[in-house]
């Protein structure tokens, strides 16, 4: 009596966890995966971004990075950055609005690309909200690095990132007033062992890179390794230049 209760309790713990086997089978199970699953052409590649027509970046670099000769020319090689919650993206005129998204809206550069001893020239203005209108993601090498102007709730300015740590927390941090609607020019330039940048005729950011680790937040990867992008803010940029430099800039100077 007592063998016969137990094979009997046993019975009803199989006909419960017999479902459940059937559902973890592995032919089910990995049937079921693989179904799911999206197939490897459909998966979004930095070709696949939507493309930016009307913002040109006037440049003199070649396929393999080096500057070349004759006169500068004109690029569109742009994408929409692959930031989750973007807002729009549009061109009036050859002016990049970048609207307000939840949180960055940006743009990425796909064209010839120069890592070192160059400079970005660029206008830039905060058309509507508090944070930052532009992010300048650049290459230093073969690291990223981002230029902050106006993060933070406005009106922190520098680099992210050194030793890392951000614009809001190394020795580039500054605070400076920013205004809706008022165009400001940006300077960037990355040679020899330096990163510098100017805003308007002052000079924003001096940092010495040997030693130090250079890299960017993990927000703003979507940039890299050349964007622009903005923070819960929309932003427009014009008159964007990029040159690789032939020789050492004339006030280039590092203290030792």
């Amino acid at each position: 009596m007592r063998n016969r209760a137990g094979n009997l309790k046993w019975y009803r713990v199989a006909c419960l966890l017999l479902p459940a086997l059937v559902l973890l089978s592995p032919s089910d199970g990995w049937a079921a995966s693989d179904e799911a699953e999206e197939p490897a052409e459909a998966r979004e590649t930095p070709e696949a971004l939507e493309p930016v027509a009307g913002f040109a970046l006037r440049h003199n670099a070649g396929t393999d990075g080096q500057a070349q000769p004759g006169p500068m020319r004109e690029s569109a090689d742009w994408r929409v950055s692959d930031f989750a919650g973007k807002g729009a993206v549009r061109v009036e005129d050859g002016v990049l609005y970048l609207e307000e998204g939840n949180d960055m809206t940006g743009v990425t550069w796909r064209g010839p690309l120069v890592r070192k001893d160059y400079e970005i020239t660029l206008e830039a203005m905060r058309v509507d909200g508090s944070d930052f209108f532009c992010g300048l993601t650049f290459p230093v090498g073969e690291d990223p690095c981002s230029l902050i102007l106006g993060g933070w709730g406005g009106s922190l300015v520098g680099i992210s990132s050194i030793d890392y740590q951000d614009a809001a927390n190394n020795t580039t941090t500054r605070i400076i007033d920013f205004e809706n609607g008022r165009w400001y020019r940006v300077r960037l330039r990355v040679y020899g062992e330096k990163i510098e940048a100017w805003l308007d005729d002052e000079k924003i950011v001096d940092v010495v890179t040997t030693g130090h680790k250079i890299g960017i937040r993990w927000e703003v990867e979507p940039s890299a390794p050349l964007g622009i992008a903005t923070w819960r803010t929309t932003g427009a940029i014009r008159n964007m230049e990029l040159r690789a430099l032939t020789a050492t800039p004339p006030d280039y100077e590092v203290k030792r």
